[in-house]
């Protein structure tokens, strides 16, 4: 069983029952506790220890979306400022790599090596709540006919950051890499429907629409991750994934008298003033200083965590037979404690997605193959190669079609090219089936640039695909050498004698496959093996993309 454990929104009301069912029923050596703030996550751990001494609890805090010396600044903090608001806008949209370096999430995965992560922050409400639908509103107000004010530069940057789509794709790729990095066994997320379990007819909203934009971008942001967590869950080499997902109200932690907030962060009681609504204007917000104060709002509650704060009436409409209703955070989270101990809860997305999802069938084998020899005997008959258009995608596809396809034409099998002992005068048979394949004129076409046996001539057309433009940029500098390397490996038809020795190395390991699939049976089948009877250029590439670029399916 597991010793380390990762609770991110560990101090929330989910959150601490996870920690005190791991600590009672998994028997941990520790439980690091994340939350937003330090004193939530300290105040946690000292409760904590004094129920579970024998358990080691360590407190870790700040935002997990964010850059790591971000990670304790106020998000309003770092939107009105503008090098740190460049810089979260770096780390949403631009090089990968360096904002998975400075992450906050990745750094307490490096820090803290958990074997277990279970995720309890409410991600869809932090991402949905930043309010995409007020951020377009107010960069429309600066947009006239005349173009965009200078002046919205600030709104417009506000807007890009309160996109849910890119910071989560950003999230789901950290948390992957992350966790394959440094071991991580199991992720579960508890998530959210976003409504309580209702559907559009829910009564619970944000504005005077009903349903609400904002509470319906929370509904797609908890779907949209629970979809990306599906794929993540169907990732080679990642951790086992489970989302245990509440459809209805969660709560609750304990019912006190306290001051309340209205959504304005105000608890004043002010004395009403009478307007007359005859004539004049109707102000939607007067200056309070104009009001005459008569104490707090002080008031009966029940506090529901991360919900927030709710009176009688409130609690007892929206958990009423028929409304949201009601589930404990104790139900939760000894659910996810059965999940983690690989239980058959019955309450885990995840495993419900891929139990109805329509899998490859038998039927569809049958018809590929009658496809492909359709196909063969089309392109027989019209004279037409058919290699690729560009489309499918990523670019290393197009590039190892054409490749394959001048390989076949110049030796036949692929026994023909390994028999070739030198590599550049396989280059040169290559270069010379250019024009009888019709690659010279299809691949530059679509963008697949002929990179020529010398290393120095590129075959081109109008437009190039690999670099790829980002943002205006239409033209890149020459003159790196290994700059060159990387474009011709990514997606550059590549007649190099060096590239063409790595072909025939992968056609020594194909056949080796082969040859043990015919020796050992079915026990040695596998993604390893070359199930193509031929020099079908296709099941080549797809040979690289199992083998080289761990681009398979495990499900």
């Amino acid at each position: 069983m597991y010793h380390d454990f990762l609770i991110l929104g560990g101090a929330g009301l989910v959150g601490m029952q996870v920690c005190r069912h791991i600590a009672h029923d998994l028997h941990p050596k520790r439980i690091v506790v994340a939350s937003l703030l330090e004193s939530e996550a300290l105040a946690a751990c000292l409760k904590l220890e004094t129920e579970f001494p024998e358990v080691s609890f360590v407190a870790a805090w700040g935002n997990l979306f964010v850059p790591r010396d971000m990670a304790h600044i106020p998000r309003a903090q770092i939107l009105n400022d503008i090098p740190m608001r460049r810089r979260l806008l770096d780390a949403v949209y631009e090089d990968f790599n360096a904002a998975y370096e400075q992450n906050q999430l990745v750094f307490l995965i490096r820090r803290h090596r958990p074997e277990v992560i279970v995720d309890c922050v409410n991600t869809a409400t932090g991402f949905s709540y930043q309010d995409v639908f007020d951020g377009a509103a107010r960069v429309r107000s600066w947009i006239s006919d005349k173009g965009f004010d200078s002046k919205g530069v600030n709104d417009l940057e506000g807007f890009l950051l309160s996109q849910s789509v890119p910071q989560l794709i950003r999230h789901v790729l950290f948390l992957h890499n992350a966790t394959t990095e440094y071991s991580t066994a199991v992720y579960v997320k508890v998530g959210t429907t976003g409504t309580g379990g209702m559907g559009l007819n829910i009564p619970y909203t944000h504005s005077e629409d009903r349903p609400s934009k904002k509470l319906l971008a929370k509904n797609e942001a908890a779907f949209g991750h629970t979809g990306l967590l599906f794929l993540l869950a169907r990732t080679p080499n990642a951790p086992i994934v489970k989302e245990v997902k509440p459809a209805a109200m969660i709560g609750y932690r304990a019912v006190q008298v306290m001051e309340a907030k209205d959504r304005f962060d105000n608890s004043d009681l002010y004395t009403a003033h009478a307007q007359d609504l005859t004539s004049g204007t109707l102000g939607l917000r007067d200056d309070s200083g104009g009001y005459e104060k008569s104490g707090r709002l002080r008031v009966p509650v029940v506090d529901t965590g991360e919900n927030g704060v709710f009176t009688r009436g409130e609690f007892a409409a929206i958990t009423a037979l028929g409304q949201m209703e009601y589930v404990t955070p104790e139900e939760i989270a000894h659910t996810v404690v059965l999940e983690i101990r690989g239980a058959n809860t019955g309450q885990d997305t995840i495993s419900a997605l891929d139990g109805s999802v329509m899998d490859p069938s038998y039927k569809a084998g049958l018809v590929r193959n009658v496809a492909l020899s359709d196909l063969d005997a089309v392109e027989k008959e019209c004279g037409v190669p058919s290699v690729a258009l560009g489309r499918l995608g990523p670019p290393e596809l197009s590039k190892l079609l054409f490749e394959a396809e001048l390989l076949r034409r110049a030796c036949g099998t692929m026994d023909g090219v390994i028999a070739e002992s030198d590599p550049a005068v396989l280059a040169a048979k290559c270069a010379d089936a250019l024009e009888s394949s019709g690659v010279i004129r299809t691949a530059p076409s679509i963008g697949i640039p002929i990179l020529l046996p010398d290393g120095k001539t590129l075959l081109r057309g109008p437009r190039i695909n690999v670099p790829e433009v980002v943002g205006h940029n239409t033209s890149v500098a020459l003159g790196d050498a290994a700059q060159v390397d990387a474009w011709a490996k990514k997606g550059w038809i590549d007649l190099r004698a060096v590239n063409i020795a790595h072909w025939q190395a992968r056609f020594r390991k194909m056949l080796r496959g082969r040859a043990t699939l015919r020796e050992l049976g079915s026990a040695a089948a596998s993604i390893e093996s070359f199930m193509a009877t031929g020099f079908e250029i296709g099941e080549v590439v797809a040979w690289i993309f199992n083998n080289e670029m761990g681009g398979f399916r495990q499900k």
